[in-house]
């Protein structure tokens, strides 16, 4: 062999190690943060501003992309099936990770086995309304007021199987209350018939319904959350009512198909926890009426078995179907 061709060969032996270290580095290409419902909601929110702050972060290009259908099932089943990488990621919350699975009989995935938490974000109170001419002004004064009325009232959802319904069923059986469900394409009409007084309970997220309390166009007499909330400091919890036990928050964070190799996961982790911290993402939060929800990187795992355990029992107990 000639001396230039050994040479040669040596020089691309000592490349070969910095060109394996460069492709090793996460991330090398773009990361799609998939979003499994429709544009314009909270869900792509949050999500649109997580994937800008972690694109300014890990300096690589970050980008949303929607997959609705089937109650979030196709986007989240896409997620499951996508390489394990850590270029394919979704968007999770209690509406899919938890709900999809307690709810039916033989759910498309498994969010234990089939995703790996990624960091979680941010967590959203509900808050029981009225029509606003309904003559209570408290949950123990609705429970007796509807008691005497079996049968005549009604609560509103954005479907079968929405945390709407789930949530609005769990909380009026805990409370002895037998109403109408009545479900709608979405939960923007289904507020709009109780504004309108067509119907008389929502059980629904306080960012969506802050407009309508702050106006005055319904009543609202408790919140889901342990605490009270921020924009709302009078009004008190459903546990301090006295009447029922009932403690809950539509929470989201950032999944990864099982298997993603865990620096990988151990990077992601780090940077959601760095973007929470930032003001401005709190300050978005605080805006819609939530939390920043901190699960230190240990208790991850542990948490979505948690929701998950806690809800399919609460679901079994109260008879709830979405099907």
């Amino acid at each position: 062999m000639r001396r230039r061709d050994i040479l040669a060969l040596a020089a691309g032996a000592a490349a070969w190690p910095t060109a394996g270290r460069a492709d090793d580095e996460y991330p090398s290409r773009p990361v799609r943060i998939i979003v499994p419902v429709s544009v314009g909601g909270a869900t792509d929110g949050l999500a649109h501003l997580l994937a800008q702050k972690l694109s300014e972060r890990m300096r690589s290009s970050v980008v949303v992309e929607n997959k609705s259908g089937a109650g979030s099932i196709i986007g989240t089943s896409f997620v499951a099936k996508s390489p394990a990488d850590g270029y394919t990621l979704l968007m999770g919350g209690l509406f899919n990770m938890v709900m999809i699975t307690a709810l039916l009989k033989d759910p498309p995935f498994d969010p234990p086995r089939d995703f790996t938490a990624a960091g979680y974000l941010a967590a959203y109170p509900f808050v029981v309304i009225v029509r606003h001419d309904l003559p209570v002004a408290t949950l123990a004064e609705f429970a007796a007021y509807a008691k005497t009325r079996p049968g005549k009232l009604s609560y509103a959802s954005g479907g079968l199987g929405t945390l709407q319904h789930v949530w609005g069923t769990i909380l009026l059986r805990s409370l002895g209350l037998e109403l109408l469900h009545i479900p709608y394409k979405g939960a923007t009409p289904a507020l709009a018939d109780l504004i309108g007084g067509r119907v008389d309970f929502i059980f629904d997220n306080l960012a969506a319904c802050r407009g309508a309390i702050d106006a005055g166009q319904v009543k609202a007499l408790a919140v889901s959350s342990a605490a009270r909330t921020g924009p709302f400091p009078n009004l008190p919890t459903i546990d301090e009512s006295g009447i029922a036990r009932f403690e809950g928050e539509s929470w989201f964070g950032l999944f990864a198909p099982a298997g993603t190799p865990q620096p990988v996961i151990d990077r992601l982790r780090r940077e959601v926890a760095a973007v929470a911290a930032e003001p401005d993402f709190g300050a978005y939060v605080a805006r819609d009426a939530g939390r920043l929800l901190t699960v230190p990187p240990d208790r991850q795992e542990q948490f979505l078995k948690d929701e998950l355990a806690r809800w399919s029992a609460l679901i079994a107990k109260y008879d709830v179907h979405a099907q």
